[in-house]
């Protein structure tokens, strides 16, 4: 046995291990995109005593191997060492909000609006009393005050008559079947529920409260709404820990076929990160009980949540274990709640359309529309919906995790310390950045890279292809020969990045406009394009045509939405009707497989320039 050391006084045992896995078996995680396959050259630790094997220096510099750094996933001590783990190199928690309250207020309001059009009972407010069948707004999960009659020489059982108050046929545990009795005797006869069309969960004492989540590839959000009062009380959110194993989903699917306890590790890294945001609003909510969940995400991640092997997603014909979950329980997927607490999962619609875009299009409302509008999701997986009261096509586009901050010399998330936006003076040579929280630039966010790339070419420091011009600017420098454009010591885009973001917009318009040619439309047919994801929030909507990311449409048909996925699942869990719509809009979505497109190819192809090759389409520009 070897002992690993590092500067700040931890002491790991290991044996046959690579220095990433004794960190990570001791929840030391480190930024490993390739899933610690020693391609991306990002797991760089610094050793300071001792001796180790190397296999692999990919990534690393000769000046950065003099100094003694290594790639932890590719070496493997030979005895005792001493390492330095870089601060930034460690994955940190950090609590962030994208969900637009005012957007789920403003979608409730038209729907009661419409309800009493309709002349349905609606209400906003759940509590004290039986919900009416017709009610639009009921969660699954209700509250429900009774009075019943003390037991008389009729031979009927408590539980007997607790369902003839009811008047409904429920199902009982053996765990709340015993406590029954006692509870009813000590509270005279009165009781408060918290029931499911089919279940009793609990008796309460406190108010009820549910939780949505977005499982998302990069992050993970929680919403704590309150079931009583039809709202918000708290959100919550961290870095998918998933991330220490691979930036996408194409690469944790691998990492859980190539290792034994691979989906098991996957599986584990979500469930702590969902758990640890259940235990933060908890402890800031006290006064109420979780007794339902409802989660989103894309086929992947919740294939991985449920301990299901996504392997057969990866192979033609891409196909999922299943589209539409059974409702299990909170037993069944390791959830710090009440074993018996039902879990609802939004339906998917193919390997790589899941329910975080179905949530998104009850947010959208594009699907009672009689025009025709886009809603695209940009993130790892640009997932994109066409399609009106109608019809609705989808399809999605391997982007790649640019935009999330992975995969590009100096990405992050947009917070503190990314660069947000950019603009450049051609003739004095010089650049103004905005930086989230004001600080020092440490890296550049997804809206930054495309302020960017826009930018620089619009200014010609890059031609059409992308490529620097490096007699234009004095910010282009040449490390290990590779030519990047400085805006700090700490901060550059290097001409690698820059390829790697002409791929990323030309995977996303190329799908747009093959999607657009399958339903026989123009981009201009267009009543409005919704953008969701906390990365919208940033987005220069001019920058992003410029380079030819999205439709040359006028900026007012753009909508920003925030997290959608988070968005509709908080409406599936407010209301029954909203959860019954998610899976008939998942029915009636049809998709299209972009991997089997010739036309998808060679819209792609033809993306890959700046902004376009058919520069009629952004002729408006100039």
């Amino acid at each position: 046995m070897f002992k690993v050391k590092t500067k700040d006084g931890k002491i790991f045992e290991t044996k046959e291990e690579s220095i990433l896995q004794v960190l990570q078996r001791q929840g030391v995680y480190l930024h490993a995109s390739c899933g610690g396959k020693g391609s991306c050259g990002r797991c760089k630790i610094k050793v300071l005593e001792g001796n180790i094997k190397t296999e692999s220096f990919f990534g690393i510099s000769e000046k950065e191997k003099a100094e003694g750094f290594v790639l932890a996933c590719q070496s493997f001590p030979g005895g005792d060492i001493l390492i330095e783990i870089p601060d930034k190199l460690i994955t940190v928690s950090e609590r962030i909000s994208t969900v637009k309250t005012e957007i789920i207020e403003k979608i409730l309001k038209e729907e009661i609006l419409r309800a009493k059009a309709l002349r349905m009972t609606s209400s906003l407010s759940f509590r004290g009393g039986q919900y009416p069948e017709e009610s639009l707004f009921a969660p699954v999960v209700k509250k429900l005050s009774l009075k019943i009659d003390p037991p008389s020489f009729d031979s009927h059982g408590d539980f007997e008559r607790l369902k003839r108050s009811i008047q409904k046929e429920l199902f009982i545990s053996r765990k709340l079947a015993e406590k029954l009795s006692y509870f009813l005797r000590e509270n005279n006869w009165s009781i408060n529920l918290a029931i499911t069309e089919e279940e009793i969960l609990d008796f309460l004492s406190k108010k009820i409260y549910g939780i949505a989540v977005d499982i998302g590839t990069t992050t993970v959000v929680l919403a704590l709404v309150d079931l009583e009062e039809g709202k918000i009380v708290d959100v919550a959110s961290c870095y998918n820990s998933q991330i220490n194993y691979g930036d996408d989903v194409i690469t944790r699917i691998i990492f859980a076929e190539e290792n034994p306890e691979g989906l098991n590790i996957l599986r584990k890294s979500i469930v702590d990160d969902i758990n640890a945001l259940i235990n933060t609003v908890s402890l800031r909510n006290k006064e109420g009980k979780i007794y339902c969940a409802f989660v989103a995400g894309n086929t992947t991640m919740c294939h991985i949540f449920w301990g299901i092997n996504p392997k057969y997603i990866r192979q033609e014909p891409y196909t999922p274990t299943l589209n539409r979950y059974p409702i299990w329980k909170a037993s069944d997927c390791m959830l710090l709640l009440e074993p018996q607490i039902p879990i609802y999962t939004l339906p998917s619609v193919a390997g790589y359309v899941g329910g975080d875009i179905v949530s998104g299009l009850l947010t959208t409302g594009l699907y009672k529309d009689e025009e025709t509008s886009l809603f695209i999701d940009i993130g790892t997986n640009g997932e994109i919906v066409i399609g009106n009261k109608d019809f609705l096509i989808t399809a999605s586009t391997s982007a790649g995790p640019c935009f999330e901050g992975s995969g590009i010399s100096c990405g992050m998330r947009a917070t503190e310390g990314a660069v947000e936006s950019f603009s450049y003076n051609q003739k004095t040579d010089e650049f103004d950045i905005k930086v989230i929280g004001n600080e020092a630039p440490r890296g550049i966010c997804g809206s930054g890279m495309i302020d960017i790339l826009s930018e620089l070419f619009s200014k010609k420091v890059i031609d059409q292809k992308g490529k620097f011009v490096t007699d234009n600017s004095k910010h282009i420098k040449i490390f290990d020969n590779e030519a990047r454009f400085v805006i700090s010591s700490d901060c550059y885009i290097t001409q690698s990045d820059i390829d790697n973001i002409i791929r990323a917009k030309a995977a996303i318009y190329a799908g747009i406009s093959t999607l657009l040619e399958e339903v026989g439309l123009s981009e201009r047919e267009l009543k409005k394009v919704y953008i969701a994801g906390g990365f919208g929030e940033f987005l220069n909507i001019k920058k992003a045509i410029k380079i030819g990311m999205l439709p040359n449409l006028s900026e007012e048909r753009f909508i920003f939405l925030g997290n959608t996925s988070l968005t509709g699942a908080v409406l599936c869990l407010l209301s029954k009707n909203f959860w019954e719509l998610a899976n008939e809009l998942a029915q009636k979505m049809t998709y299209i497989d972009l991997s089997r497109s010739k036309k998808f190819m060679d819209e792609y192809v033809s993306a890959l320039f700046l902004p376009h090759t058919d520069w009629e389409r952004f002729r408006e520009l100039g």
